[in-house]
């Protein structure tokens, strides 16, 4: 039993008056204040005392729970080897591989020269440290390594650094003979750079004073950072973000630019980049595509006449000409490609379940079988563009992330790696099922489900419920360690495939955004309903969480259906959506009106927005406890969503349930770096579930 500590009262956030009017309609907004105007610096006395009062109170309730948030933090901790490392990956003539020392926050990269060949007494080449992530975060509240890309010739790495969790990157050059870093490019990076083939240059995008990636440019190694050149600057749409990549031949470096639901790409020799780009189709509004080349051609993924895209090949001096390689498919929903040398590797969806194909260019194509009813794959990808066999990951809700080589030769699939658990796994003790629940409107929506085995169907049992349900990212059923501290203390826990992702296809993504965003919400508690009515659970005994755009959705959910919940759990909550909306200055937003609408010229989009925003929506009722996080660094959900949202819940909700707001201040989106940390921050969640449901 923990020891009683004295909790201080919840913070009360004052209501300042605050309106504004849009399609004649006025909005009331009385915790406007608490957006610091100097926004990204947060200086303002009065919104710094209110975070500071709210995690007071949260960390009154972490100390009266200390105990149990020691013991799941411990039972998670000795889930994880502390000493993990990854599989060595050749590129070029060297072996690039990460491991963790036991009991640091960080990876420590290292690499080995190929071939091994031992010396005179019998030592090879010893591995040599090339980023060393302990040390460069000593000293720091965050740290995030954003890329490591070692140039071709293996004598210079590119590193994006970034230290304060704003998500704008200092990228460096580092020599690697000396260790020491050469040059400091930029400040404001943002994705992953790329080298020139002769190791001389980089190409990388930054992003503006709106966090939007605006431009790429061209660094010559050895010259002043401001005499880069830009290759490609956004100005037509300040909803489209721009990226760089490389085609996995290498020959060629792409330049995208597109928001949620429109693409436009440009490449250029990776010999040169200071030469004209060549664009290959012009932006369409809703068309999608992606490009890598391989022998001479461009090879295409796009939805341009089919909403589960297909695959077209086009060539280097005719770029817009795409002719069909695999057509669309209303049951293939093709998700990717890599060209390689000898084969073309594509993942796609079936039914909702993935599927990894090695197709040669002369049309065989062969796909690499798993035999779990419900599991998640993916190709690893392997850096060369000739390799010896293919490297994939597996997982399922029972089954430790596994790491395979794929010999296409003989079709054998080589374990490399499987998570190891220190403090003892069983796969046999649990069991895993795949449902299909009913939607109000008719949509059968896939529930991934695990438990541990003796779990009793009797309508009493506990149930811990995760979804996303936005910009088209499927949440896979893989296996989730931490997940084993509430099996064991007999909960089932499920992931509900909502519309919004894109789990069942294109079309399941589509029909959850825009003007059938309630859809996703419907879902969610559709999906509650009927696991309580299979007799996993009954109302009350729910927990349920979600981050950022989850976070809406757990918004949503305690407005319409709060008796469902037993606890909620809201990280990082996109739930000030009205207002984001319509903020042309914030850093997303125009990028995101093809999610939401664009509530400032169209009135109908205003009116659905207003309907379901969560902040907008609270009102005198009783809710479910509740916590809430932020971040005060977060450029994608900025602090004061969160924090106003707690604010108003605070001063209308009619009932003593308990809800909790704890703001990073020095973190941003993720959380806390370090896998310790962010550890500590789900035990946090796993306390505040387990005393409000299971009253442990």
């Amino acid at each position: 039993m923990d020891k009683p500590v004295d909790i201080p009262s919840p913070p009360s956030a004052e209501q300042r008056p605050y309106s504004y009017e849009r399609h004649g309609v006025t909005i009331e907004d009385p915790w406007h204040w608490l957006r610091d105007p100097k926004y990204p610096q947060v200086e303002d006395p009065d919104v710094l005392a209110y975070l500071h009062a709210e995690n007071d109170y949260f960390q009154g309730w972490a100390k009266q729970h200390q105990a149990l948030i020691d013991r799941l933090f411990e039972e998670m901790k000795g889930r994880i080897k502390e000493d993990d490392s990854s599989v060595p990956l050749r590129d070029g003539d060297f072996l690039y591989w990460w491991a963790f020392k036991p009991g640091a926050q960080y990876r420590t990269w290292y690499r080995r020269r190929v071939p091994f060949v031992p010396s005179a007494n019998g030592v090879g080449s010893e591995p040599e440290i090339i980023f060393d992530e302990p040390v460069e975060a000593e000293g720091k509240q965050y740290f995030r390594l954003g890329a490591l890309e070692a140039s071709p010739d293996g004598k210079l790495l590119a590193l994006l650094v970034d230290d304060n969790g704003s998500e704008r990157f200092e990228l460096r050059i580092r020599d690697l003979a000396s260790g020491k870093d050469a040059e400091t490019v930029t400040k404001v990076a943002f994705g992953a750079p790329v080298w020139t083939s002769d190791s001389a240059g980089v190409v990388f995008t930054e992003v503006n004073e709106h966090w939007r990636s605006y431009r790429a440019q061209y660094h010559r190694l050895g010259q002043p950072p401001e005499q880069a050149i830009t290759l490609y600057e956004e100005t037509a749409d300040p909803g489209f973000n721009v990226g760089v990549g490389r085609s996995h031949d290498r020959s060629l470096i792409l330049v995208s630019t597109g928001n949620n639901a429109t693409s436009e790409v440009r490449f250029v020799s990776s010999a040169d980049p200071s030469q004209p780009l060549t664009l290959i189709s012009a932006r369409k509004p809703n068309r999608e595509y992606h490009v890598d080349a391989a022998h001479g051609k461009l090879w295409i993924h796009t939805n341009d006449d089919h909403v589960n895209f297909r695959l077209a090949e086009a060539e280097l001096a005719k770029p817009d000409e795409w002719r069909t390689v695999i057509p669309g498919s209303d049951r293939v929903y093709l998700t990717g490609l890599t060209a390689y040398r000898d084969h073309l590797a594509l993942s796609s969806r079936v039914d909702g379940l993935d599927q990894l194909s090695l197709r040669t260019y002369a049309g065989e194509e062969t796909r690499i079988p798993f035999k779990e009813a419900s599991y998640a794959a993916f190709f690893h990808g392997n850096p060369e563009f000739a390799p010896d066999s293919y490297r994939l990951g597996y997982s399922s809700m029972v089954t430790p992330m596994t790491t395979y080589d794929y010999h296409p030769e003989t079709g054998e699939l080589e374990v490399r790696k499987v998570q190891e658990i220190p403090s003892g796994y069983d796969a046999s003790q649990y069991a895993t099922e795949r449902l299909m629940i009913d939607a109000r409107d008719g949509a059968r929506v896939p529930v991934s489900i695990v438990y541990k085995k003796g779990f009793e169907k009797d309508g009493e049992g506990k149930l811990f419920v995760y979804a996303y349900g936005a910009y088209g990212t499927a949440i896979p059923p893989i296996f989730n360690s931490n997940r084993i501290s509430l099996l064991d203390r007999g909960w089932a826990c499920a992931i509900a495939h909502i519309r919004g992702g894109d789990d069942l296809g294109h079309q399941w993504f589509l029909d959850g955004k825009l003007a059938k965003r309630m859809n996703t919400f419907n879902d969610f508690v559709d999906v509650a309903k009927g696991l309580a009515e299979a007799k996993f659970t009954r109302p009350g005994r729910i927990a349920i969480n979600g981050g950022s755009a989850g976070g809406e959705l757990m918004g949503a959910v305690v407005n319409s259906d709060p008796e469902l919940w037993g606890a909620v759990v809201a990280d990082v909550p996109f739930v000030d959506v009205l207002n984001t909306m319509l903020d042309d200055t914030l850093p997303l937003t125009p990028g995101e009106w093809p999610e939401w609408g664009n509530p400032i010229e169209d009135k109908a989009v205003f009116d659905y927005m207003r309907s379901y925003s969560p902040y907008d929506n609270v009102k005198p009722q009783d809710y479910p406890p509740m916590l809430i996080t932020g971040g005060l660094t977060d450029p994608r959900v900025t602090y004061w969503e969160p924090a106003k949202w707690a604010a108003k819940l605070r001063a209308t909700k009619t009932d003593g349930n308990l809800l909790l707001l704890k703001i990073n201040m020095g973190a941003g989106h993720g959380g806390k770096s370090g896998r310790w940390e962010g550890l500590h921050e789900v035990a946090e969640t796993y306390a505040f579930i387990l005393t409000e449901v299971g009253k442990e």
